[in-house]
């Protein structure tokens, strides 16, 4: 059990500093970009999106390498083992989707958890980020 709550430490770790470094960085840059100010709403969607994508993708490589580990479980289901369906799976249980065709078992279900979790509160904070940008550009 505790390597899997280490996992899951320097996972969770990894992508909330890197959410961090994208919002704050967006924040400091948008101000001395020289566009409309429509434009750098959109900016920074995407730079949020840009974010999330990189998150679901560190869990994906993350369920890539321990499915094909004895020791941490496996996916199970309409799972070929592919880092294709690592990343669908990962896509539905960051986005708390969860369509419930691939089934974790073993520990890895904690990991699905966790990142089910973070996924919801990284979603909240982009969204939280993006209406503060949105309130200071749409008043200028």
């Amino acid at each position: 059990m505790i390597p899997i709550i280490l996992i899951n430490t320097v996972i969770v770790s990894l992508c909330v500093m890197l959410h961090y470094g994208f919002l704050y960085k967006t924040s400091v840059i948008l101000p001395r970009i020289p566009i409309q100010n429509k434009f750098k709403i959109l900016l920074a969607v995407l730079v949020a999106l840009f974010a999330h994508i990189i998150e679901v993708l560190i869990y994906a490589y993350s369920y890539f390498l321990m499915h094909k580990s004895d020791e941490w479980g496996y996916l199970d289901g309409n799972y070929d083992g592919s880092l294709t369906d690592s990343l669908y799976f990962s896509f539905t249980t960051f986005s708390t989707l969860g369509f419930g065709d691939i089934e974790p078992i073993g520990s890895l279900r904690f990991l699905v958890g966790v990142e089910s979790l973070l996924g919801f509160v990284l979603i909240t904070w982009s969204a939280s980020f993006l209406y503060f940008e949105m309130h200071k550009y749409w008043n200028e």
